[in-house]
């Protein structure tokens, strides 16, 4: 805790300092565009992130992948490691500590487990994907582990594995779940309308494997005490499910493990599973008695860390010659391994976005031997709304309709398939906003109609969606008679603002100035916050935070309201935090600092502690972020080479806590958006289960020269069901962006793409 306490308050002090804001000091933070509090850390090189740390006595572990998708291990010949110089160990499975199988992530409410498979770690000779661990080689330095581990030579007996995704798609299986959803949903009869419907768009859309590849690769440094007691700092999205599930993994009590991530390199969901390098580099350091480090190398993250799955998508739409949605069907296919059980959301956003007369969305699933495939950036509607969206644009011109307005006829009134009342809805002013300050209305209808000395223009538009989640969490704040307050929460920070959005609430909330207060998190020893993902963390807490806030008001008043102060006889309900002290709300002149209450009642700190519950209101409420993509391709005539010049994205997210990080967070999503459509892709070799293109060097991700300029609008209207009438922001920036550009290429060429990534060999 000391070194992460010591920085947060560093940050925390050193923000108002650096932003001399006369704001700073004023009532109202919440929607202030305030800079990160951990800027200047990172700018200056001092914040230290998993692989910085290095204990006294730190060893460096290495691992050894295996190089088939399927079979067992026959035998390790691990003799030219052992006897390189400072190799401490070599650990296989026939020497590995005896651990628990891991139980699978279950969102449904089952365990606290976070990992992506329930595979035993290195316990069997067996091998379920080509890039598993087979061996960890540790040694007193990185050169010599990652020499040693070179050396390892191991034999199998290979089994033919199941690779081939065309081939056995027509085998798939209905899941069990869709992250707790019905796989199916079915409204009236969709295929019936569909035949039915006098105008009709029936298509398939394929989208590649993706992987992560988040700036700070995975790391993990484990330390043991005499008296079983495991530390681990970890570069995870998910500290208390992290600790919960290794205490798990090695018999432990959750009090004999703690996690602590004091800076994160991001995440997009990455982050967010247990992956087996954390496991095998507490049993090493188990085994050593001495603190390992296990830094997995960027194309080790592609062979141990899952991401999304290949997709294949039908959409198919019926509809009258006015525009009006008689049917909506949208089904899809994706892989899951038989040892993971997560199938990606695909559908959801046709769930909730149009008001279709009949309805049928599913979902299966191919088992496939690879990695656990796991959440990336709005897993499943990412992917979901490019094929939906693009859909939806193919009727506009069948139609003859412009696509703003087919989706503005296909509105509903409330949720098409919960039946539920929107929490807070307004989509057509982010359509009419975007659609002004773009310059929608100049756009002409017909394809292939604008030339700019040899390149193609066209402007293409469609619509995000991400769920707003919110999950129960805790939250401690204490009051200190110097006029500060601490917040403590089990958070992580990984780049997108959630600490500053902490400090802005706690201090509007307590009415004290920003920098006198202190967000400490980034240490599962905590209370217990949810995971990093789901766009959900920064309102979960913003309610603990609340709650806590509230439970200390209480305390202020049970010390004033008896004494003959200005005070005498308040209650929770005529009493308010304010400018520094609590204050009557019936006559703003009477009150007492914070400061004069503690020590006139001889209290140095007064502190509570609160959970927020599972919000109900997701039950009763549809609720969801609604966003509207508009963005100009060019397309270079003779060759096909395709550029973004302009991008503009309107959004209905709640209030905006935070102006600047949130246009960050939108902006970041809409470039990931581009490489998934543009340029990311997976390539797996069939025959042997391996990833051909595992680095970034043969992994395309978006440069700063193909990204244009990005303008972001916000509706900023509350949602008066959530806290602060917020909602999470994190991914609804990735959805809609890949089907933006397509339907923007279709524009420009007249060539209709359904198979990403658009590559100018589709366009010529």
């Amino acid at each position: 805790m000391g070194v992460i306490q010591t920085a947060v308050e560093y940050v925390a002090r050193y923000m108002p300092d650096a932003d001399p804001d006369p704001l700073r000091h004023a009532e109202g933070y919440i929607g202030r565009p305030f800079s990160r509090v951990d800027g200047p850390l990172k700018v200056g090189g001092t914040a230290r992130f998993v692989a910085e740390f290095a204990p006294e006595g730190l060893a460096h572990g290495v691992l050894v992948c295996s190089t088939i998708a399927n079979g067992r291990i026959t035998s390790i010949d691990a003799s030219a490691a052992r006897a390189v110089p400072g190799v401490l160990l070599v650990m296989t499975h026939e020497n590995a500590p005896r651990m628990k199988a891991p139980s699978v992530f279950d969102v449904s409410g089952g365990g606290k487990s976070v990992a992506p498979s329930d595979l035993p770690i290195m316990q069997n000779d067996r091998v379920r994907w080509n890039g598993q661990p087979v061996a960890v080689v540790v040694a007193d330095t990185l050169e010599q582990a990652e020499y040693a581990a070179s050396l390892v030579k191991v034999a199998y007996a290979p089994v033919t594995p199941r690779l081939a995704f065309d081939e056995l798609k027509v085998s798939a299986i209905v899941p069990k779940d869709v992250i707790g959803a019905p796989p199916e949903v079915r409204v009236g009869n969709a295929e019936r309308a569909l035949s039915d419907s006098p105008v009709r768009v029936d298509e398939t859309y394929l989208t590649p494997w993706y992987n992560h590849n988040a700036i700070e690769p995975h790391a993990t440094l484990a330390l043991w005490t005499a008296d079983d007691h495991l530390s681990v700092f970890e570069s995870t999205q998910s500290l208390a499910r992290c600790g919960a599930t290794l205490a798990d993994v090695f018999s432990l009590d959750a009090a004999q493990v703690d996690v602590i991530a004091p800076f994160v390199g991001g995440g997009f969901g990455g982050k967010g599973g247990l992956w087996q390098h954390t496991v095998l580099a507490a049993a090493a350091a188990k085994v050593m008695q001495r603190p390992v480090r296990i830094n997995l190398s960027r194309e080790q993250v592609y062979r141990l860390v899952g991401g999304r799955t290949r997709a294949e998508q039908r959409v198919a739409l019926g509809a009258d010659r006015d525009g009006h949605l008689r049917s909506l069907v949208q089904t899809c296919v994706t892989v899951t391994p038989d040892h993971a059980r997560y199938a990606e959301q695909c559908t959801f956003p046709a769930r909730h976005l149009y008001a279709a007369d009949h309805l049928f969305v599913g979902q299966r699933i191919v088992p496939l031997d690879v990695v656990a495939n796991t959440w990336m950036r709005a897993p499943g509607e990412s992917i979901g709304t490019f094929a939906l969206e693009s859909a939806l644009d193919e009727l506009s011109y069948e139609l003859q309709l412009d696509p703003i307005e087919l989706r503005r006829l296909n509105e509903p009134t409330q949720d098409p398939t919960e039946k539920t009342p929107f929490s807070s809805r307004h989509i057509i002013e982010a359509y009419a906003r975007g659609a002004e300050h773009f310059g929608w209305a100049k756009r002409p209808r017909e394809p292939r109609a604008q030339r700019d000395r040899g390149w193609l223009v066209g402007q293409g538009v469609s619509t995000a969606y991400y769920p707003a989640y919110r999950f129960p969490g805790s939250a401690r704040v204490a009051l200190h008679a110097d006029g500060t307050a601490h917040v403590y929460a089990a958070a992580h920070e990984m780049g997108m603002g959630t600490a500053t959005a902490q400090l802005q609430h706690a201090a509007e909330r307590l009415g004290l100035p920003i920098a006198n207060v202190f967000f400490h998190y980034g240490d599962s020893a905590l209370p217990d916050s949810p995971i990093a993902g789901g766009s959900c963390q920064t309102v979960s807490i913003v309610s603990a935070v609340h709650a806590a806030s509230e439970k200390l008001h209480q305390q202020l008043n049970d010390l004033v309201r008896r004494g003959d102060g200005p005070l005498a006889g308040s209650t929770a309900s005529n009493t308010e935090f304010r400018n520094g002290g609590l204050y009557r709300t019936d006559d703003r002149t009477r009150g007492e600092l914070l400061t004069a209450i503690l020590r006139s009642a001889g209290k140095e700190t007064i502190e509570a502690q609160a959970k927020a519950p599972l919000p109900m209101e997701m039950m009763k409420y549809s609720m969801g972020s609604y966003g509207a993509q508009f963005c100009e391709v060019r397309v270079r005539e003779d060759s096909g080479e395709l550029r973004v010049a302009r991008w503009v994205g309107s959004f209905d997210c709640g209030r905006i806590v935070n102006r600047k990080t949130a246009t960050s967070q939108l902006r970041g999503g809409i470039v990931m958006g581009m490489g998934m459509a543009l340029s990311e892709e997976t390539l797996y070799d069939e025959r042997s289960g391996r990833i051909m293109n595992a680095s970034l060097a043969e992994y395309h991700v978006p440069v700063n020269l193909d990204v244009p300029p990005i303008e972001v609008l916000f509706n900023d209207i509350p949602d008066p069901h959530s806290p602060l009438g917020a909602h999470g922001i994190g991914e609804i920036g990735i959805t809609g962006v890949a089907a933006a550009i397509a339907n923007a290429v279709f524009h420009a060429t007249g060539i209709r793409v359904r198979s990403l990534p658009i590559t100018l060999d589709k366009l010529l």
